[in-house]
C-alpha cells in the first residue's frame, strides 16, 4: 500500500486539482423552434430532434 513521504500543500493539492473542474454542458438547438437545450434532452416546449415527443398544456 502506498504511504505519502511528505504533506502535499494546498497549493500543489490545487495544482493536481487543475484538470478536475466542470465543463460547461454541451448545448444543441432544436431545428424547429430554435430553442437551446441540452444534448440528448428534450426543448422546454417538448421537441427532442426535430419531432415532438411530449404535449404541453397550450397545445391541447
Amino acid at each position: 500500500m502506498a504511504v505519502q513521504q511528505n504533506k502535499k500543500s494546498p497549493s500543489k493539492r490545487g495544482m493536481h486539482r487543475a484538470h478536475s473542474a466542470l465543463a460547461a454542458p454541451a448545448l444543441a438547438v432544436e431545428p424547429v423552434t430554435g430553442e437551446t437545450h441540452r444534448r440528448h434532452h428534450i426543448s422546454p416546449t417538448g421537441y427532442y430532434r426535430g419531432k415532438q415527443v411530449v404535449k404541453s398544456k397550450a397545445d391541447e
